[in-house]
């Protein structure tokens, strides 16, 4: 499986605090049976993460993780928010997408209130040649309220990530009620863990996965559709 959003770098957001808790998630996603995970940190006003930061962070980490044999691919990325992302430029915003490739660009959907600049910067990115990969948008309010309401950014080119907590319900009845009706609706199609690190606690990839009910999909939100992402 390939986690495509986890707060991996040590002391940057909200995530893992230390080198040792790094380590200790890796451990336990590769038990798992993950082989990637996109180091993605909050790039926004409280976390204002430059690229060549994450880019340093995630080299690191890759040559700490080869030397204490976890054999977990670190990727570079970032989850970056729809106003951040207005305030830098185009070279800048491609650092950030999966892998560098500028393909690919996790997109932080807020908790609350309908993202108000989330059409423009979907159809922005795509002229670019970007697609938006929208994360935990089953956790925001107006989503639960209205899950078909993510139809249209779809249909201009986004994808949606949805998280393994939602999915087993470890956030609540309404996220995942609106994570079952997305699936139902064919407008899922990544599914993560977005780790924080053992003080947040957070559902495991694999037991998103089970929770699915349905080892095809399963298979398509934790290994296809990613491997596609990371161009693999």
């Amino acid at each position: 499986m390939i986690d495509l959003h986890a707060h991996l770098l040590p002391g940057f957001d909200d995530g893992v605090r230390s080198l040792e808790e790094a380590r200790e998630v890796a451990r336990r996603a590769q038990a798992e049976g993950v082989t990637s995970i996109a180091a993605t940190p909050h790039v926004r006003d409280d976390y204002p993460t430059s690229g060549a930061r994450m880019e340093r962070g995630v080299a690191a980490l890759r040559a700490d993780f080869a030397e204490a044999g976890i054999a977990v691919d670190v990727v570079t990325g970032g989850e970056v928010a729809f106003e951040r992302l207005w305030q830098l430029d185009d070279a800048e915003v491609r650092r950030f997408t999966y892998g560098g490739a500028g393909r690919y660009l996790l997109v932080e959907f807020a908790y609350a209130g309908w993202p108000r600049l989330a059409e423009q910067t979907v159809r922005t990115l795509a002229t670019e040649g970007i697609r938006a990969v929208l994360a935990h948008p089953e956790r925001n309010d107006a989503v639960q309220a209205a899950p078909e309401r993510l139809g249209p950014l779809v249909a201009d080119g986004a994808l949606v990530q949805i998280t393994a907590g939602s999915v087993t319900g470890l956030f609540g009845a309404a996220s995942r009620a609106a994570s079952e009706k997305l699936v139902e609706l064919g407008l899922a199609h990544v599914l993560a863990s977005d780790l924080h690190g053992p003080h947040i606690p957070r559902a495991g990839i694999a037991e998103g996965a089970a929770a699915l009910g349905d080892p095809a999909l399963a298979r398509r939100l934790t290994e296809e559709t990613p491997a596609e992402i990371l161009g693999e």
